[in-house]
């Protein structure tokens, strides 16, 4: 395991981007970040900028506006970057399904390396879902 993959397992910073969604996902993950879960323990931290994450954590269907900004974040991210699809919308576009303006979900832009269902997720569920992530950086 080389340095970088090793520091990642330790304290991933987390970058978060909504791709056109109803917002009950994102404030689960607000949710999250407070004392009651607290994510950070884990030593997962929400940075505010991509070109600082480890980890990209994408929630609602991406609209035709958003794929191509979501294919730009990724881009500009530090490699590796690890994409974590949260929610129904990232994963299969949910209620969003066949309509016009959002036409694929978020592994059709970008590969997805983890994926938390639910609608919206709980806390405990990405919680879990992250800790698998770090878990399968360990090679475990």
């Amino acid at each position: 395991m080389n340095l970088k993959l090793k520091a990642l397992t330790k304290s991933p910073w987390v970058f978060h981007i909504c791709t056109g969604s109803c917002n009950n996902c994102d404030i689960e993950i607000l949710d999250a970040l407070t004392p009651r879960f607290d994510i950070e323990r884990f030593g997962m931290v929400k940075v505010g900028s991509i070109r600082h994450a480890d980890v990209l954590l994408v929630t609602g269907a991406v609209s035709r506006k958003a794929g191509p900004r979501l294919k730009r974040l990724y881009e500009q991210a530090p490699k590796p970057c690890f994409v974590v699809a949260i929610g129904s919308c990232a994963l299969g576009q949910g209620i969003f399904k066949g309509s016009y303006n959002m036409p694929e979900p978020v592994d059709k832009y970008i590969p997805v390396d983890a994926y938390i269902p639910g609608c919206p997720p709980k806390p405990e569920a990405m919680i879990a879902g992250l800790v698998k992530l770090i878990e399968k950086l360990r090679g475990k």
